[in-house]
């Protein structure tokens, strides 16, 4: 991180490239890619309250110059199984905790969710508040970071409703039906808000979870899933 801050702050000066004053400079979005990524791929572990859970491969160019040019970012290996499942002493990822600080309100109307962590599933099996970290400044950071990396307010909503989605997923229930091998919803008041953000129709979400599709060959056929799957 501070190697790049490095780079990032030396390619600044007298760059003498234009800025679009619609996003930051090529040298504050690098900068800034820092905090968006760390809310959606760092959570809190046993020994360490910021554990980064994916890895990253980082690419910085330089023009004929010695200047800054461009910047890309590889990831890969996220930790996935922790969106669904943390152990008693960790947490799951930045971002859920930081929408839930209430430092943007009208995000938690829009999502249709409330300010307590316990009310969702997913993201209460282990801790939910870190001593060392202040998730209401880490969510203005991390918004504050889309904007300098060009989102349009269409694109963080879009990323904030995934959140939102997430976590009425996890609030799903499911029952076995009577003498069958074969789930159905227990309630679809999850499932319908979850569709909602998804922008997707409730019944065909629910008929994609307990009805999924499978390739056999070369054709699809539906397959009955139980309440254990």
């Amino acid at each position: 991180k501070r190697v790049i801050q490095y780079f990032a702050s030396i390619a600044a000066v007298g760059s003498g490239l234009k800025k679009d004053t619609s996003k930051g400079t090529l040298e504050d979005q690098i900068i800034q890619a820092n905090p968006a990524l760390e809310a959606f791929g760092n959570a809190k572990t046993v020994r360490n309250d910021n554990s980064s859970r994916f890895g990253k491969f980082i690419r910085i160019h330089f023009g004929n110059s010695g200047k800054l040019s461009s910047a890309d970012i590889e990831t890969y290996l996220l930790e996935k199984s922790r969106v669904t499942f943390q152990l008693k002493a960790e947490r799951n990822y930045h971002i859920f905790y930081q929408i839930l600080s209430n430092q943007k309100p009208e995000l938690l109307d829009m999502l249709l969710i409330t300010n307590n962590p316990y009310d969702y599933c997913y993201i209460s099996q282990g801790e939910v508040t870190v001593a060392s970290i202040n998730d209401a400044e880490e969510l203005m950071a991390t918004d504050s970071a889309f904007d300098v990396l060009g989102f349009t307010a269409e694109e963080k909503m879009g990323v904030y409703k995934l959140i939102g989605a997430i976590m009425h997923y996890g609030n799903m229930k499911f029952k076995q039906k009577q003498r069958e091998e074969q789930a159905e919803p227990d309630g679809t008041e999850a499932a319908d808000k979850s569709a909602y953000l998804m922008g997707l129709n409730s019944a065909d979400l629910i008929k994609g979870l307990c009805h999924p599709s499978v390739k056999v060959g070369n054709e699809y056929v539906t397959k009955g899933q139980s309440v254990d799957r």
